[in-house]
């Protein structure tokens, strides 16, 4: 038998865990399909500590679309430039309501709401020179027009030696706090680092009173140079540009881990993207309507690196049409262990094709390993225990399988499937617990 599944640790001391709309909507997701997997989440991930939805990206655009965004696009603005939900696409918005009774009905299943925002000030309102809330600036003088993003057109960045700045992001802020927003995820933050904006944010969450949770994006080349004030600012941070259902993208995301995992620390993560597992690709920015490419294998080794390096996890699949599989593996709350109750985190050895990982528990007397095959066939591992960390009288137990291990003392013996992972417990015996 095994032991009993310990309670979830505070939030703050375990990184966050929920669903993201952009790996199987893109630009388009509506609020029934918000709702479904809401309610997906609240009854099967909610007690295996999955508790955050997100809606992504340009859900104040109602003509928004598949593979791509639309020049000059229509934003659903209020007076004061603030975006706010299409309502053709979420209709619990009409009226001035904004989000706030969607994320009555999430908060109503015990879950937290989040929502995605671009850098900066739309261009439509600077266009139409409206009045910064509290202020007697307007939009175009706040602008820097000469700060853009490289790949969405709705946004000018901001001046911040000017005032009117931190006044359009207290007011954008205080408005996601009035509608009951948990979560924001801030994007073109990163690449380049946008040192001040990314202030600026924290500094308008602050003001708001609300304990939002800041995440930035999208993390392409970002440094661990800008570690302490990223710790300083926010609650999570891309390691990477976007991660989808490709071998290649998972790969290197094992140097990235190995950099960032060491600094991970309470309310502070590295966050290796969201996981392009399941049902993806519905309405999506990138590939057609598809379960996840990746085999079963490799969506485990992902599972893997990111419990292992304890990586934020943001499941962006479709719940309710991804596969009972899928969810499996996102319920395994022997591996989800590894995530809430680990400490000391690292890459302990890469040679060749082979990497291993090792973890302590926080009860002190525990430790995790993660063994990792990079190659493109099926191979034989011969590990000693104390590459692991492990001790020759240690009970073995492999997560994934839910199987204890016979060994020798000496070490185990690994059967690894191409692009492979086997995650793994050792201590005392655990059935005697």
């Amino acid at each position: 038998m095994n032991r009993p599944v310990r309670p979830l640790p505070d939030r703050r001391s375990r990184p966050p865990m929920g669903w993201n709309s952009w790996d199987c909507y893109g630009t388009t997701v509506t609020e029934e399909e918000v709702l479904a997997n809401a309610a997906f989440l609240h009854a099967a991930l909610l007690p295996h500590g999955w508790d955050t939805v997100v809606v992504d990206i340009q859900w104040y655009e109602p003509t928004a679309r598949a593979h791509g965004y639309n020049a000059d696009a229509p934003l659903v603005l209020d007076g004061h430039g603030r975006q706010l939900p299409a309502p053709n696409r979420f209709p619990s918005a009409v009226d001035g309501s904004g989000f706030g009774p969607l994320a009555e009905r999430v908060h109503g299943w015990g879950l937290r709401f989040g929502v995605h925002i671009m850098r900066g000030i739309p261009r439509r309102a600077v266009a139409a020179r409206l009045p910064v809330l509290g202020t007697e600036f307007t939009a175009d003088e706040i602008a820097d027009t000469g700060s853009v993003c490289p790949w969405n057109s709705d946004n000018y960045g901001l001046n911040h030696d000017h005032p009117g700045a931190q006044a359009y992001y207290d007011s954008q802020v205080a408005q996601f706090a009035a509608w009951g927003v948990d979560f924001v995820k801030a994007d073109d933050m990163l690449f380049p680092y946008h040192e001040r904006e990314i202030a600026a944010y924290a500094l308008a969450i602050e003001r708001s009173g609300r304990p939002i949770e800041l995440s930035l994006s999208p993390g392409t080349d970002v440094s661990v140079a800008h570690l302490g004030h990223l710790r300083e600012n926010a609650t999570m941070w891309r390691v990477c540009d976007d991660l989808w259902d490709r071998w290649e993208d998972v790969e290197a995301q094992f140097a990235r881990m190995a950099r960032w995992a060491p600094w991970h620390g309470e309310g502070g993560w590295a966050d290796a993207d969201m996981l392009p597992l399941g049902h993806i690709g519905i309405r999506a920015e990138r590939g057609a309507d598809r379960m996840c490419a990746l085999t079963r294998d490799e969506q485990i080794s992902l599972l893997t690196l990111w419990l292992i390096s304890r990586s934020p996890l943001m499941m962006g699949g479709d719940l309710p049409t991804s596969p009972p599989e899928t969810i499996e593996l996102l319920t395994n709350d022997e591996a989800l262990e590894v995530l809430w109750h680990s400490t000391g985190n690292r890459e302990v050895l890469r040679e060749g094709d082979l990497v291993l990982w090792t973890a302590e528990d926080t009860d002190g007397r525990t430790r995790y390993a993660a063994v990792f095959s990079l190659a493109d066939e099926a191979r034989r591992v011969d590990v000693p225990l104390g590459s692991i960390g492990a001790r020759p009288s240690d009970h073995v137990r492999e997560l994934w399988t839910h199987r204890d291990l016979a060994h020798d003392g000496r070490g185990i013996t690994v059967e690894l499937p191409a692009h492979g992972a086997a995650l793994y417990r050792l201590g005392q015996d655990q059935r005697q617990e």
